[in-house]
């Protein structure tokens, strides 16, 4: 799958781990589900966050958990769905801090690759979901693949904005150098916690705050623009 649809040079940066038992046994499996089971995203959207964010432009990382669950949200970008799907919960959330933070203009869609076109790389944890079953492709291999990609951004680049989601994020970036890049922690968007640190926390501003601070071109976090 690698092969097929994942950009150039993140494969180059990341072959050794593509070549590794555990991924091939990944692909094996999501074959088999997908002849038997609704697998989201689609083969050819497993990879979008890397397509769409080229390794040599990442400036931010927002971190999500798997891939949404219903018919059509997923697309392989974490928090976004297409045009035309109802914008989730947490992207909702999402929306309203942003429109505290920035005086963001809520948007008539949730699709958010405008971001990715600007450095903003979307990455869940885990890449694919079964329909309906959230959390279903833990432990299938995703997370090593995806630990992989957060050390290679943490080893080659650095004065990257960290936007870490609930407790699952922050220690799954745990490793990454505080010094010579921002971490912007806060309670998860989710109607479960987002009254708990989320809103109000400003991630927004404080990433662009920080790029501007290191000549770095910031983030249009406006979607209509």
């Amino acid at each position: 799958m690698s092969k097929i649809f994942l950009d150039q040079v993140w494969e180059n940066k990341l072959q050794d781990e593509i070549k590794k038992e555990y991924m091939n046994s990944l692909s094996n499996f999501l074959v088999k589900e997908r002849l038997v089971k609704e697998i989201f995203p689609k083969p050819s959207e497993v990879f979008n966050a890397f397509n769409l964010t080229k390794f040599e432009d990442v400036k931010v990382i927002i971190l999500g958990q798997d891939p949404y669950h219903g018919d059509g949200q997923a697309h392989g970008l974490s928090f976004s769905v297409k045009k035309g799907i109802k914008q989730p919960p947490s992207l909702q959330n999402i929306f309203k801090e942003l429109e505290s933070d920035i005086g963001f203009s809520r948007p008539s869609h949730g699709n958010l690759e405008k971001w990715c076109q600007q450095g903003v790389i979307l990455l869940n944890s885990i890449l694919t979901v079964e329909k309906g079953q959230p959390g279903s492709h833990a432990n299938k291999g995703w997370e090593k693949f995806t630990d992989k990609v957060l050390e290679s951004l943490n080893f080659y680049k650095k004065n990257l904005v960290y936007i870490l989601w609930g407790k699952k994020a922050l220690e799954k970036a745990s490793f990454v150098n505080k010094v010579d890049n921002l971490i912007v922690h806060s309670s998860h968007p989710s109607p479960y916690s987002a009254n708990n640190g989320f809103l109000g926390s400003k991630p927004f501003s404080k990433t662009n705050d920080y790029l501007i601070e290191h000549n770095i071109t910031p983030i249009e976090w406006n979607l209509e623009k």
